[in-house]
């Protein structure tokens, strides 16, 4: 063989593509600084990576960074946390109002209100801002994926990251799965769950996906049990407790989500399938109404002190 045809292994390997890397993610931009938001962001810098938190103005930010220092302060309290961790984990979170300086992200989570055209404006935007690789994620729980990645041109690196409440203390997060979501977005948006310390389950879009789905009706049938006067509310949450070894009660979880925002997932699971398990309890329309919307509020089926303790009656 002449000099000039031969290859040595090393130009042969060298020549070909090697499989990507698992993402370096060094920050994650979010957007939205509301109980999500922000458990979202307090999970991610616990993980040692940097966050970019972006708000619409300096007093939800101000809000925002007391209600997570009132939260970890409270987890201190309960030796659940030290102060060093709380310090590292602040120190790792940045605040901005402006959307553009999500721009050097590698990762980013809208996690804002419920809204298909809030969510749809603010992907078309991070769309035309991100850098060309980076996947966008919704937290959506109930919109459709498919319809906000329409307004952008990488509907391949559009998923849904669906966290459940309280984020850093669940475990889980389900990886939802537009019409044209790629499978390479698919394994990089699951290694950076694992990375965060989540287990991730991959499912396809539909409304609902699996836990707010199935959890809907459970929390709907307790309220009317309720409403009915089968047994109060305490009763109820010591019979599903005690009779199926959980560790929450149906209305207690119910205050934990927030009533506006099961009532918003009532609502839209009854629009999209049209079955009567999803057609919200008047009880709970009640509660809404009232301003009574669970911990959140400190009061909602039972009261609250402003750590979300449950309060004797």
């Amino acid at each position: 063989m002449s000099e000039k045809n031969e290859v040595s292994l090393s130009d042969l390997l060298g020549e070909m593509v090697q499989p990507e890397e698992v993402d370096k993610i060094e920050l994650v931009a979010i957007i939205g600084a509301g109980v999500m938001g922000r458990g979202i962001a307090q999970t991610i810098s616990s993980s040692g990576i940097d966050v970019l938190m972006i708000e619409q103005s300096i007093e939800n930010v101000n809000e925002a960074k007391e209600q997570l220092t009132r939260t970890m302060d409270h987890e201190i309290a309960r030796w659940a946390m030290a102060k060093s961790e709380m310090k590292s984990i602040m120190s790792r979170i940045q605040w901005s109002l402006d959307i553009n300086e999500v721009k050097e992200a590698d990762f980013i989570i809208e996690s804002v209100e419920e809204s298909f055209d809030a969510k749809q404006k603010i992907f078309s935007v991070l769309d035309r801002v991100a850098k060309p690789n980076t996947i966008l994620v919704s937290n959506t729980s109930t919109l459709s994926l498919t319809k906000i990645a329409e307004t952008t041109k990488r509907p391949d690196k559009i998923i849904g990251m669906h966290f459940l409440n309280p984020v850093p203390k669940v475990n889980l997060v389900e990886v939802v799965k537009a019409l044209e979501t790629s499978d390479d977005t698919v394994t990089r948006t699951k290694a950076f769950a694992e990375k965060i310390g989540k287990r991730p389950i991959e499912v396809y879009e539909y409304p609902g996906f699996v836990t707010t789905r199935v959890i809907v009706p459970y929390l709907n049938e307790a309220m009317y049990v309720l409403l009915e006067g089968i047994a109060s509310a305490e009763d109820i949450e010591i019979a599903m407790k005690l009779g199926y070894n959980l560790q929450i009660g149906p209305l207690e979880l119910a205050d934990t989500i927030g009533l506006d925002e099961l009532l918003h997932w009532m609502q839209e699971l009854w629009n999209a399938l049209g079955e009567p398990r999803y057609r919200p309890c008047p009880i709970l329309r009640q509660k809404v109404r009232d301003k009574k919307l669970g911990k959140k509020s400190c009061e909602g089926f039972f009261k609250y002190d402003e750590d979300g303790n449950k309060i004797s009656n």
